[in-house]
């Protein structure tokens, strides 16, 4: 079928229309017109992907890495960085509109990074792979467990890079167990210090030997992680951390904690989430390893920062206790936490995962009702689903909700993806 590509929408993919069927196909751009290959049909849409483009949008540029549109990585190299920026500011509105039923108006701030390199964190897969079925690394095809061995991966920062390339050479010699499945790789700031963590199906020798090998070919590794997948059974070597400088804080980060992965944009990210708020007290909710607690507690009286997951509060407890600073962890999950809680705050961060707030968290905030709040997320259907919660959305028999939007900023953590990374500041109506 031919379809002309009318927009972009989140995933990745570009939204037509034929013969009453939506259309979804990937690596395409507005106001293309391509010959599509069903692969998915179900009543009322298509999904399929691209045989050819019979008329190239103007915008269409070359992907650097040969191995975009098989890798399921990258999803938007074949757009002119300066071109995603937009591209996903109008579907972050329309997310809102469409979900969330929040009309947003204002500017959407957006913050762009360098568009390669800036990944501090990768995770690759290892399975055989070619005619002689030897282990090759690199990552799955899209929507697929399908490896696609790669060489190059352009949005890696060198050391990254360097890692990879490395574990490619060992591999290519047969010197790692033929049964090793993941290797996950996050580096320092100053990207030399490497931090690893392996899985192995089951051991095929002493662990320690696996260890050495790894610390002696791949340059800057200070600590590893090693995993036996049969066995659960994990062996450190190393520290078992990491420290990362963000914001005048360093951050003890360990082997299972989450950390941002855009290096170049963590520091704006901080400031922005900070702006310039003050007060007695600030609640950093899914505060992880404490990259935003830190830097409170040097403005707010007090700070309880509130991380459910145990390895990521263990960090967050040794970075409060480093910073000698007045903000306290709790190992809880937030909607519990909220519960019982009390105490008004001035000022609230919240930062959840995908699946972004609970309900019931989100209505224990709206009885404590803080002043300010601060959501930071990497999901825009969720932050829309829970936007309308805190502002009463378009609904007019629920009336103006609690909180109105102040500020929405994109981030741009992740270029040459879908992903989007957004920023929305609230204030509590009059």
């Amino acid at each position: 079928m031919d379809v002309k590509i009318e927009k972009l929408v989140y995933g990745g993919e570009g939204l037509g229309h034929h013969e009453g069927h939506t259309v979804f196909v990937p690596f395409v751009l507005p106001d293309e017109v391509v010959t599509v290959q069903p692969v998915e049909r179900k009543k009322k849409f298509v999904r399929g992907r691209v045989s050819h483009v019979l008329t190239p949008s103007p915008q269409r540029a070359t992907p650097p890495c040969p191995h975009f549109a098989v890798c399921g990585g990258c999803h938007y190299q074949h757009i002119p960085y300066e071109a995603q920026l937009p591209y996903k500011t109008e579907i972050l509105r329309e997310t809102f509109r469409r979900l969330g039923r929040v009309e947003w108006g204002g500017p959407i701030q957006t913050h762009a990074s360098p568009p390669f390199g800036y990944r501090n964190r990768a995770q690759w897969k290892i399975r055989p792979a070619g005619a002689a079925a030897k282990n090759a690394i690199g990552y799955f095809q899209a929507g697929s467990s399908t490896l696609c061995a790669v060489d190059e991966c352009p949005v890696l920062s060198p050391r990254l890079a360097e890692t990879l390339a490395g574990l490619r050479d060992l591999l290519a010699e047969s010197r790692l167990p033929a049964k090793l499945r993941e290797v996950e790789a996050f580096t320092d700031d100053a990207d030399r210090k490497v931090l690893l963590n392996a899985s192995v199906e089951t051991f095929d020798g002493p662990p320690e030997s696996l260890a050495s090998l790894l610390l002696t070919a791949l340059p800057g590794v200070e600590t590893i992680l090693l995993q036996e997948i049969s066995r659960d059974r994990y062996e450190l070597f190393g520290p078992g951390f990491i420290h990362y400088h963000a914001a005048g804080n360093r951050c003890r980060v360990g082997h299972l904690s989450f950390f941002q992965v855009n290096r170049f944009l963590i520091e704006e990210l901080v400031h922005t989430v900070l702006a310039e708020e003050r007060g007695k007290l600030a609640l950093d909710l899914f505060a992880g390893v404490g990259l935003f607690t830190l830097p409170l507690a040097k403005r707010f009286e007090r700070v309880v920062g509130v991380e459910s997951d145990l390895a990521a509060a263990r960090d967050l407890q040794a970075n409060i206790e480093e910073s000698k600073g007045n903000a306290q962890q709790v190992n809880a999950a937030v909607e519990s936490l909220l519960t019982e809680w009390q105490e008004r705050p001035d000022y609230v961060v919240l930062d959840p995962p995908r699946a972004g707030v609970s309900d019931g968290a989100l209505r224990q905030l709206l009885r404590l009702g803080p002043p300010r709040l601060a959501y930071l997320s990497c999901d825009p259907a969720t932050l829309a689903r829970d936007l309308r919660v805190l502002t009463g959305g378009l609904d007019p028999a629920a009336g103006p909700g609690a909180y109105q939007i102040a500020e929405v900023h994109l981030f741009d953590l992740f270029p040459q993806t879908y992903h989007i990374e957004s920023l929305v500041r609230l204030k509590r109506r009059e």
